[in-house]
């Protein structure tokens, strides 16, 4: 058809010869299924999706059989895949096909026999299927299950799982919806579809239910700050602000993160309870004394707290326990006001670099770190103590010939 002969010739450039290597033409393929995709959403806001809906289909199907071929490390290929798929359902959505059934038929044949790609939202197709072909796709989703063999692939399991639990879903039935989510309560992530879709038919209190029920199941998974902001969200809504808290005290003496942190301090000074940050801070500081370890992230958490000189005077403290990069940052944010109190940290830096074997450029950065600690001693006017600091550093390092042509080149004096 004479509307869509750009959008054809674009498809046909997405054929790929699996011969070809892995990173040939990438950029240019990404490039092309891109510009499909431009050109389809310009057809349908025309007005063209019946037309644009097959040329569609063709590219997802031709991307997903070059994914197996292209080495797509970086995503891009994968991104613009997931925007052609919902570009496809909304073609489909203004202009549903006639027989429903046909569209499911390749629904299931992409989750159930496909590469793993690309992840179908069924909620983009529900108004394509329409009733009579979801239930033609409960029904595939019922047969596939019933033939399922211990021989067979995870993926196959996985499909009926996350095709029934989409069913359920789209069929806007709240009690169903939760009845699937709950036959797999693998980990937190479930407890949250269920906890939002309870949420969103305003059944609060069943909600906070099994949002404490997934908090006590799963208090280690590392999925589960969401079902906590979950939880919290429902009880400060319920007024019940101290339990909110305890949510996230919980949380973070469990864990002494600055993950764990964040939250608790924005709900802390949501709720003006600033008591609850003293305590978290306290606690780690505990956690410190026990386990020096803990002090990058005592500062860490200090610094989001807005006490950064206590957060200096931390890490002044407990210089040997700082990765570089950590020192680094605290260091150029204090020498911008207190340039005298990273003359020590400055030196310990350089160490660092100076100990490291595997890092090709570590006298490189050695050298530039030193560069600015001259400044800063001219600066201060210690231009001695920075030539005798320099001198010793030769002395301890005069095997590392390599360093030491670095510092004669930078011209330190």
């Amino acid at each position: 058809m004479r509307e869509t002969a750009t959008l054809s010739g674009l498809v046909d450039g997405l054929r790929r010869d699996k011969r070809r290597g892995p990173y040939a033409g990438h950029r240019e393929y990404v490039h092309t299924a891109w510009a499909v995709h431009e050109e389809a959403g310009r057809l349908v806001d025309a007005g063209h999706a019946a037309l644009v809906a097959p040329e569609l289909r063709k590219a997802v199907e031709r991307i997903t059989t070059a994914l197996m071929y292209l080495d797509d490390s970086s995503g891009m290929a994968g991104d613009v895949l997931r925007e052609l798929t919902g570009m496809y359902a909304r073609a489909l959505t203004a202009a549903p096909p006639k027989n429903p059934k046909t569209l499911a038929n390749w629904i299931a044949k992409t989750v159930f026999d496909g590469p793993g790609w690309p992840d179908i939202r069924l909620a983009d197709f529900a108004a394509a299927l329409g009733d009579v072909g979801q239930a033609h796709l409960a029904d595939m989703v019922d047969t596939r299950a019933a033939d399922v063999a211990p021989k067979d692939s995870w993926g196959t399991v996985y499909g009926v799982r996350h095709l029934r639990e989409q069913l359920a879903e789209v069929s806007g039935d709240t009690d169903q919806y939760v009845a699937v989510l709950a036959k797999f309560l693998t980990g937190p992530d479930q407890y949250v579809k269920i906890v939002r879709a309870l949420r969103a038919a305003n059944r609060p209190e069943e909600a906070t239910d099994w949002a404490r029920q997934g908090v006590a199941a799963h208090p280690g998974n590392p999925y589960l700050p969401k079902l906590n902001d979950e939880l919290v969200d429902l009880l400060i809504s319920a007024g019940r602000h101290e339990e909110a808290l305890a949510v996230h005290r919980d949380a973070f003496a469990r864990t002494t993160v600055l993950a764990a942190f964040q939250p608790l301090a924005g709900t802390a000074s949501e709720l003006e309870s600033p008591d609850t940050v003293t305590w978290a801070l306290d606690l780690l500081r505990t956690r410190v004394a026990e386990n020096p370890a803990y002090v990058r992230e005592l500062i860490s958490c200090l610094r989001a707290a807005g006490r950064s000189e206590e957060a200096w005077q931390t890490a002044v403290g407990h210089l040997g326990e700082l990765s570089k990069y950590t020192l680094q940052e605290l260091i150029e944010e204090r020498r911008t006001t207190h340039p005298a109190d990273t003359i020590t940290p400055y030196r310990r830096l350089v160490d660092l670099y100076l100990a490291e074997t595997g890092n090709k450029y570590r006298y490189q950065y050695a050298v530039r770190h030193l560069k600015t600690l001259r400044t800063i001693h001219r600066e201060q006017g210690t231009e001695a103590e920075f030539a005798a600091y320099l001198t010793i550093l030769r002395d301890e390092h005069r095997r590392k010939t390599s360093f030491l042509t670095r510092l004669d080149q930078a011209d330190l004096t």
